[in-house]
């Protein structure tokens, strides 16, 4: 049995709390919001933001962060991405030489272009950092289905161990030496996401569906390639298969961002509705910086920024899009 604190009481790390919980490890759940640390302990459940998963009475709860990162065999750091870097300021002073940290959170950081581990690692030099990435809806794994998911470091018995923790018979764990382009995939297909929804929220179908689905997971991986992903990541789960459960579910909460901007929302009024962070806003600046950095096209991501950063019209990206110069698929 391992002690786990869960660094971030949201719906993921909710669900992910639980998973650890059933695998018979001793789970605290950490959040900066003192109404949130009362709803759980009160409830054993997040009425708000998973309701129906009932977490078990050996968990704990917490608001002091210091208790949450002491003396711990693994710290799961699951605010999301825009706090990970000023969550991980405030736990440096309580995390010791070689903790294990694992980042669940899906972002780059728009100002320095990080991934999530680059950040934790920047912020807490001391520790060692694995990400865990792939198709995870917290709604499904809070209730038990099966999934598959990876654990990537570039330390293979991190990986290993972090693959050994979470891993139960309905939580499969793979491992890989790739989480640079494993978190690029999981950031950048929340914008794809968006794009997605958008054509939902326009009343578009299948078709277009599955030719951004397609056409983005090659922009994804022309782009991380070009960064120094291995093409095989976004093959894998955390490529494709994280771009298809988020673009074609109603639990991704950018799809529904993207649904309310088809619809003719600003990405603000849309993340209001939702009640949620939407990755992919925060996301998307970031893609496109990237994208200028390694020379690299981006035209779903780039009509998608000026969706929601330069008022172009959905319809008008769209358009954009189907009207470009014609080419070979490969290129």
């Amino acid at each position: 049995m391992l002690t786990v604190s869960v660094i971030g009481a949201g719906s993921w790390g909710t669900a992910l709390a639980h998973l650890l919980s059933e695998n018979g490890h001793r789970v605290t759940v950490w959040s900066a919001l003192e109404d949130e640390i009362r709803l759980l302990k009160e409830n054993h459940e997040h009425t708000e933001k998973l309701p129906g998963v009932k977490l078990p009475d050996s968990m704990s709860f917490t608001a002091d962060l210091e208790s949450a990162c002491r003396d711990k065999d693994l710290l799961v750091v699951a605010v999301p991405s825009p706090f990970v870097r000023s969550t991980a300021k405030r736990m440096k002073p309580f995390v010791k030489e070689g903790q294990r940290i694992v980042s669940v959170a899906k972002g780059i950081e728009e100002t320095t272009l990080f991934t999530m581990t680059d950040i934790i690692d920047e912020e807490i030099s001391q520790a060692e950092t694995a990400a865990l990435s792939g198709p995870s809806h917290a709604e499904e794994v809070g209730r038990g289905m099966p999934t598959a998911i990876v654990a990537g470091s570039k330390d293979q018995a991190l990986a290993e161990f972090v693959q050994d923790t979470f891993m139960n018979d309905y939580f499969r764990v793979y491992t890989s030496d790739d989480p640079y382009g494993m978190q690029l995939g999981g950031a950048l297909k929340n914008v794809i996401a968006l794009a997605a929804g958008t054509a939902d929220g326009l009343g578009y179908g299948d078709n277009t569906k599955a030719a951004l689905i397609t056409r983005g997971i090659h922009e994804i991986a022309r782009l991380g390639e070009a960064a120094g992903g291995k093409r095989e990541t976004f093959q894998g789960l955390t490529g494709i298969g994280d771009l298809i459960v988020t673009c074609a579910s109603m639990h991704s909460r950018n799809r529904r961002a993207g649904i309310l901007i088809g619809q003719g929302k600003t990405y603000e009024e849309a993340m209001k509705e939702v009640q949620q962070v939407v990755e992919g806003v925060y996301s998307a600046r970031a893609a496109v910086a990237l994208a200028k950095k390694y020379d690299v096209q981006l035209p779903i991501i780039t009509e998608m920024n000026a969706v929601l950063f330069e008022n172009k019209k959905a319809d008008e990206a769209l358009k954009e899009l189907m009207g470009r110069a014609r080419k070979n698929e490969a290129n």
